[in-house]
């Protein structure tokens, strides 16, 4: 048990990693589709890859998208209107008339036989406008369409030019009354119809939605059958078309077939493996070119958190609809690894992802294409993502690249761009825009996962900081020093190509530890005064060693990020305090060297091995007489020759040839710091 335990704790890292590995890897395949992948890839317009295809067995083709979108339109067009009439409406516009009329003619001097003649010719030709149905407006549809109306439950069949508009009806009876035989009697009928007429008729657009839903739902979507045995398509030959259409066809048959639990087992075995190897790729770079990374499992855990973010939003966008996978903002993915890690982990990481999704998303290649030109275009044109007008640049970058794929894949499918469809440049548009969400995003990762990007470290650049203007008014010796050593790591970390803003950080912050005792220390002391001469030796090492135990206590207690924390860590390597080592020796020869030994760690990177060059360099040149050119490059030469021998840069990941390139940055500079200006006279 003792063992198996002592095993756990020492293997620890590894298990999290195989566990963070396999939880990803569920997750992945929960979010893919389920249906099984088409065995051939095809895109139209392209010649055909393959061997000629045959039927294994018979399918039916189904209709295009437009095809069926024509015979939609169609059905629409022809179908029947639904019109309500309403009966009771014309019985009392009758009754109406009859009431007005025996009004009008109860004194006049018309014979009885003359008045039911008028009588009756007015009531007929009433019923005659009435006939087909007053509406109070028109439907917008043509006059020529076939109409049912409804009275009661009969249905009548009409054209919908019969149907009378209650503001035509007016003219219309004139017409009418000048036609008939009592044409003298015009005004007097015009003017009992007055009060009389009223529509009747009004338009049923849920009855005649029903049957257009009714029909389109028995609209056949195949349009005949691929035979057992037949020829599908021929190699070489380019897949548009009908051959095109069959390809659709046999694809959509394969998806949606009902597979036995055993077909649907290997299905998601299948998908796990592939899933699975993906994400060992990833840990496999991670581990062989990025082992700082690899040590880590929060920067690992943020890592994979990522990739399961973009697989997870693609995924519900594809669920939703297909056509708009183009907005979700992929192009995220890269610039946060490369402001949190580098730009080569990003792209990689980048790559590995789109590779999953190449199992959701639909036309696969195409996508595939997009997003690995876009994530490289990405990666090239942000240089410092801290600065605003950069993101901006790279977002129009990456939608220009976007919309000029675009166009190319269009021309081959389509042979032009007359069908280039502006909803797909909208959408790259947003994506583009999205990409811009980057900023705040980071932000939120530096909280949660407590990482360090270059926009946090220029905020901690600022001078005005609470915690550097503290130590230029405690220590404003150690102030200055460090402000020029910042600049000399600074132009050394941009000649070799370190992350110059990261090692700017940590000089500003690299002597801090000194405020608790600033006058302990010589640049902060007044002329005469020493207080090391009061004490031994050993005494003096440990004050000055102990100034890297106090910055580190006081970087936490600010709450620095631990990358700044690693240069106070790392300034002083593991070297001695020199001079009173020498002092100690001059009292004791046996005294250990141990007594005045900083504690380490060894500096680990490019950048804090840059720093504890310029530190050592900036800080020995107080002690210069009168420094020429000469003078100076061989006391860099020295300073760091020793260095070199005591080997403090073993873990540091810097060649040879960077540090000759570093120490020419800091004889440029030195000299520049040291010129000599002639003598004006007064």
């Amino acid at each position: 048990m003792a063992r198996f335990t002592k095993a756990f704790y020492k293997n620890q890292d590894l298990l999290y990693k195989l566990l963070l590995l396999a939880v990803s890897a569920v997750l992945i395949v929960y979010f893919l589709p389920k249906s099984g992948k088409f065995q051939y890839d095809f895109q139209k317009g392209f010649p055909w890859g393959y061997e000629n295809l045959y039927a294994d067995e018979d399918f039916a083709i189904l209709k295009s998208e437009e095809a069926l979108e024509k015979e939609r339109a169609d059905i629409r067009a022809q179908a029947y209107l639904y019109f309500d009439f309403d009966q009771n409406v014309v019985s009392d516009a009758i009754a109406r008339y009859n009431t007005s009329f025996d009004a009008v003619f109860i004194d006049s001097l018309f014979t009885n036989e003359s008045k039911f003649r008028l009588k009756s010719f007015g009531r007929t030709l009433l019923e005659d406008v009435y006939k087909s149905g007053i509406i109070q407006e028109k439907p917008a549809f043509e006059n020529n369409r076939l109409a049912y109306l409804k009275k009661g439950s009969e249905v009548t069949q009409i054209n919908l030019s019969q149907i009378h508009i209650a503001s035509d009806v007016p003219s219309l009876l004139q017409r009418q009354l000048d036609d008939s035989r009592f044409p003298e009697h015009k005004n007097l009928f015009l003017q009992l119809y007055y009060d009389s007429i009223l529509p009747n008729t009004q338009y049923n657009p849920t009855l005649t939605e029903n049957t257009i839903e009714e029909e389109l739902s028995v609209l056949s979507p195949t349009r005949g059958v691929v035979t057992q045995g037949s020829r599908i398509i021929a190699r070489g030959e380019p897949v548009e078309g009908e051959a095109l259409q069959k390809m659709i066809s046999l694809k959509a048959k394969y998806e949606t077939q009902n597979y036995s639990d055993s077909r649907y087992n290997w299905i998601v075995v299948g998908y796990i493996v592939l899933v699975v190897l993906a994400l060992v790729m990833l840990l496999l770079f991670i581990r062989n070119y990025r082992p700082k990374v690899y040590e880590n499992n929060t920067r690992i855990t943020f890592i994979f958190f990522n990739v399961l973010l973009m697989v997870l939003l693609t995924t519900a966008v594809v669920k939703y609809n297909a056509a708009y996978v183009y907005v979700v903002p992929l192009c995220i993915l890269p610039l946060i690894l490369k402001a949190f890690f580098d730009a080569r982990l990003g792209l990689f990481t980048h790559v590995i992802t789109i590779l999953l999704l190449g199992f959701i998303v639909p036309d696969s290649f195409e996508y595939f294409f997009l997003q690995v030109i876009a994530g490289i275009v990405t990666i090239l044109s942000v240089k410092e993502l801290y600065k605003r007008a950069n993101l901006f640049i790279s977002v129009g970058q990456i939608t220009l690249i976007y919309i000029i794929a675009y166009f190319a894949f269009n021309s081959i499918h389509q042979g032009g761009v007359n069908t280039l469809e502006w909803e797909n440049l909208g959408m790259f548009i947003l994506a583009g825009l999205a990409t811009l969400f980057v900023q705040p995003l980071i932000y939120i990762y530096e909280k949660i996962f407590g990482l360090v990007s270059d926009v946090s470290l220029l905020e901690l650049s600022d001078t005005n900081s609470k915690l550097l203007k503290q130590l230029a008014d405690d220590a404003p010796g150690t102030f200055h020093h460090s402000l020029n050593v910042a600049n000399l790591s600074e132009a050394a970390a941009n000649e070799i190509g370190a992350n110059a803003m990261l090692v700017r950080v940590g000089a500003l912050y690299h002597d801090i530890g000194k405020m608790n005792n600033p006058t302990d220390f010589t640049e902060n002391q007044a002329t005469g005064i020493n207080v090391h001469d009061e004490l031994s030796p050993k005494e003096s090492a440990r004050i000055i060693i102990d100034h890297v135990i106090d910055g580190i206590e006081i970087a936490r207690k600010n709450k620095l990020p631990d990358r700044v924390i690693d240069f106070i860590r790392t300034h002083h390597g593991t070297s001695t305090v020199h001079y009173f080592f020498m002092k100690e020796k001059e009292v004791h020869e046996d005294a250990n060297a141990s007594d005045f030994q900083y504690p380490g760690p060894l500096p680990f990177s490019k950048e804090t091995a840059i720093l504890m060059m310029a530190d050592s360099v900036e800080a020995a040149s107080k002690s210069l007489k009168n420094p020429t050119s000469m003078l100076i490059d061989s006391f860099v030469e020295k300073i760091i020759k020793k260095q070199m021998d005591d080997g403090q840069y073993l873990n540091a990941d810097i060649t040879f040839k960077e540090i000759q390139q570093v120490k020419k940055v800091l004889k440029r500079k030195l000299n520049n710091i040291y010129h000599l200006r002639i003598e004006y006279p007064e």
